[in-house]
């Protein structure tokens, strides 16, 4: 009952979306394609990244400072972009905030059931979501006759921050991750953090054209846009939409690295204190 109010707010108020860092970029790139006249509020978590090392009571407090941000910006809606956050902390999101909050793993999970054909599936993501089996168990629940092979790859979230989106170094860390997973077969691999499509030309290179990758950022879109149509809460304006990014560090580095990816200058990027 208490959802539905929510439902009903205006559909002017702009999305909010929250990443431990610049990974989260990749979702607004989707949101920009499927819905361009929606208004954006972006947070990254610059200064406390990676998130996928950190203890599960401080990747839940994280996200809760994180979405009381977006709250403060008036969203009619929260996109948890971080996989680990969405892995870790959607329950406790939901269970303390009114607004609609959609994560990326069931997104995701929902779209690699689809297109396997042999049934096996790999996941790639931080330490904390592949410790947390999120991709698996949504996987299972649509079908237990899936096979999911799981890798951690910690050093995938330093490498995009840092703007090593491809070259020597970055091929040979994505081989060494990527390797295990091709030797048991799969088909299918679910990049399972918002910052690996990012890195998705060198793991591209590695898995071969017989593998398919699985991009959340462009599933999560997919499911924003089906939510707002479902419950009128779509956007009228047929201007382009507005995007606004707050930082809390180095928001300098964060414009560099997103206007790289985005194709476009980043003008309203700002630093916040908030959360530190």
């Amino acid at each position: 009952m208490r959802q539905k109010r929510v439902l009903q707010s205006n559909g002017s108020r702009p999305i909010g979306v929250f990443d431990s860092g610049v990974g989260g970029l990749t979702v607004v790139k989707e949101l920009i394609k499927q819905l361009p006249q929606e208004d954006i509020i972006y947070f990254g978590d610059t200064a406390r990244v990676p998130y996928g090392i950190k203890s599960r009571q401080a990747i839940i407090k994280f996200s809760i400072e994180n979405a009381l941000f977006l709250l403060k910006h008036n969203v009619k809606l929260i996109v948890a972009a971080c996989n680990t956050s969405s892995s870790v902390s959607l329950t406790a999101l939901r269970r303390n905030f009114k607004v609609p909050i959609l994560g990326v793993i069931n997104s995701g999970a929902k779209e690699a059931t689809s297109l396997t054909r042999n049934k096996r599936i790999g996941v790639i993501g931080t330490t904390a979501t592949i410790r947390s089996n999120a991709y698996t168990k949504q996987i299972l629940k649509k079908d237990t006759c899936f096979k999911v092979f799981s890798q951690s790859c910690p050093l995938f979230v330093p490498l995009a921050e840092e703007g090593w989106l491809d070259g020597k170094i970055t091929r040979d860390i994505a081989r060494s991750y990527i390797a295990p997973l091709k030797s048991k077969g799969i088909d299918t691999l679910i990049l399972g953090c918002t910052h690996y499509p990012l890195l998705k030309k060198p793991i591209a290179k590695i898995t071969g054209k017989n593998i398919m990758l699985i991009d959340s950022a462009i599933s999560i879109a997919r499911s924003v846009k089906t939510l707002l149509k479902k419950e009128n809460m779509l956007n009228k304006n047929r201007l382009k939409g507005r995007m606004d990014f707050f930082v809390s560090d180095a928001p300098l580095h964060f414009k560099n690295i997103g206007e790289k990816f985005l194709g476009k200058e980043l003008i309203n990027v700002r630093k916040t204190d908030h959360g530190i």
